[in-house]
């Protein structure tokens, strides 16, 4: 779908990279690597980000490290637009609001870093998960989106070890549940 309306790859590329989770950072040669791009391909449209003020630029050491511009009018609608895309929006819509106990939703794997994939890697925080049910969302939920969806539960608690072990750029939270008032 967004394919039609965005021709360049790499603008496609760096949207995702940059649009999905608002805390991935990367410098140029990372994301040539990253895409399989020219330098040149990825500069012009780094550039272009830039410019328009899609994106901010920090020097650290001698590389020039960009990270998306969340202040930017058009951030939101981008981002909500590269979850729709993904399906993200309807996988969470299907999973959070039949299954038990489910506190937050979290994305992880190569699209929580901003990188295309064929697997939607998601963690469920929660308890009383019915795991049955689960897999028959997953599957329907596989099934409208066209790609792969795998599913780690995880209690509270383990959840909390877990993100003291990992670097806060390769999970993105996606839904929580609100406090009933």
């Amino acid at each position: 779908m967004l394919e039609a309306l965005i021709t360049s790859k790499t603008r496609l590329k760096l949207l995702t990279k940059f649009f999905l989770n608002p805390q991935a950072k990367a410098y140029l040669r990372e994301l040539e690597r990253s895409f399989g791009e020219s330098s040149n391909a990825v500069r012009l449209e780094l550039n272009r980000f830039e410019e328009a003020g899609l994106l901010n630029s920090t020097l650290e050491g001698n590389r020039k490290v960009f990270i998306a511009n969340t202040r930017h009018p058009l951030f939101l609608n981008i981002h909500n637009i590269l979850r729709t895309h993904l399906g993200i929006d309807r996988i969470v819509e299907e999973i959070t609001g039949k299954l038990g106990n489910v506190k937050e939703v979290w994305l992880s794997g190569e699209f929580a870093k901003g990188n295309d994939s064929d697997f939607i890697e998601l963690l469920l925080i929660g308890t009383s998960i019915d795991q049955e049910y689960l897999e028959k969302l997953r599957a329907k939920a596989t099934s409208l989106i066209s790609r792969t969806i795998r599913i780690t539960l995880l209690t509270p608690e383990a959840f909390i070890v877990m993100k003291s072990k990992i670097k806060e750029t390769d999970i993105f939270l996606l839904w929580e549940a609100h406090p009933e008032i």
